[in-house]
């Protein structure tokens, strides 16, 4: 029972130390940084992506005489080239080369029977009928022999005239279909920008609306002119297509592009950066920070111009909302900002 008595006080004690420690500990606080909404002008723009192309009628196809086997890419799309040019090597399949053999076989025995005709002609042994026949099956096995076109040695593609490759979707080992394109010849000239947008934004575009758009990998930003909306949607984007001219832009067929359009009215509210809006399940919300605590305040998106949301709900002009480090926090959390000293 001593042994028993000695123990206690000292559990207890060890007890308060750990609840004195566990007190004593300081609150976390995270390191943010903010930005204030601001009272502002806001539009209803959309960024959207396409690519440039020939305007229609400026295309010239190059095309599998026969069922192929994709051999060489000599020119990828977006590849300038001259008239004559490679532009892809075929190699005759599987199919084609059953089909190239018995044509040329074909080939050598309509020939020998135009010339056993020719001979017994001569010899006024057979009409001129029969020669006029054999000569048909000659000139027939011929044609059939040439519409295969491709040879032990492949088939080089070339450049039916000076432009730009374009729709060269095929890769070395692909089988193709006899009749299929390969690809394309855009010829130098005017181009007009094929532009994938939702189909509920192409109801909102119309022709001669001006846009901007601007070379995904940098250049100068222009002003143009919608020529057209096509509202079918690919069945692999899901996506409608707006059509603008590009004339005298000094870009290429097949360049990316990234285009703003503007579908609604400007209007004036609050706007926040858009890299402090936050979404859980739906529910969009902010953190605004105050006497340096954060709050979770829920608000209700609008628009969207460029870098900043419009905010219909929930904040006030000068409200700091917090812009990085939203993720870590907990509602009520203590906060410092990035580069200060102390919380604010």
């Amino acid at each position: 029972m001593i042994r028993y008595s000695v123990l206690i006080p000292f559990a207890l004690l060890a007890g308060c130390s750990a609840a004195e420690e566990e007190a004593a500990a300081p609150e976390p606080v995270a390191t943010v940084r903010v930005a204030p909404a601001t009272l502002g002008a806001s539009s209803n723009d959309v960024v959207a992506y396409g690519a440039t192309e020939a305007a229609p009628g400026d295309n010239q196809s190059l095309v599998a005489p026969a069922e192929a086997v994709i051999g060489t890419v000599l020119a990828p799309t977006g590849t300038a080239v001259g008239r004559g040019q490679a532009v892809v090597i075929l190699r005759a399949s599987p199919a084609t080369a059953v089909a190239a053999g018995k044509a040329a076989s074909d080939v050598q025995v309509a020939r020998a029977a135009l010339a056993r005709a020719l001979r017994l002609r001569a010899d006024g042994l057979v009409s001129d009928a029969d020669v006029e026949t054999a000569r048909a099956a000659a000139q027939t096995a011929n044609t059939a022999a040439a519409h295969l076109g491709i040879g032990g040695g492949g088939l080089t593609l070339r450049a039916p005239a000076a432009g730009t490759v374009q729709n060269l979707n095929a890769k070395p080992g692909d089988q193709v279909a006899a009749g299929t394109t390969i690809a394309s010849i855009a010829k130098p000239g005017d181009l007009r920008a094929r532009i994938s947008v939702d189909p509920a934004v192409a109801q909102r575009i119309h022709p001669g609306q001006s846009i901007k758009i601007q070379p995904v990998n940098g250049g100068a930003e222009s002003n143009v002119a919608v020529v057209g909306v096509d509202p079918q949607i690919d069945p692999t984007t899901r996506l409608a297509s707006v059509f603008v001219r590009v004339p005298g832009s000094g870009m290429g067929a097949g360049t990316p592009i990234r285009a703003t359009l503007s579908v609604g009215a400007t209007a004036s509210g609050i706007t926040i950066p858009y890299a402090a809006l936050l979404d859980d399940g739906g529910r969009s919300y902010v953190f605004v920070v105050k006497n340096g605590v954060a709050k979770s305040v829920d608000v209700s998106p609008g628009n969207t111009s460029g870098d900043r949301v419009e905010i219909l709900k929930g904040l006030s002009a000068n409200d700091s909302v917090v812009t990085e480090g939203g993720t870590a926090l907990e509602d009520g959390m203590k906060v410092k900002l990035a580069g200060a000293g102390a919380s604010k």
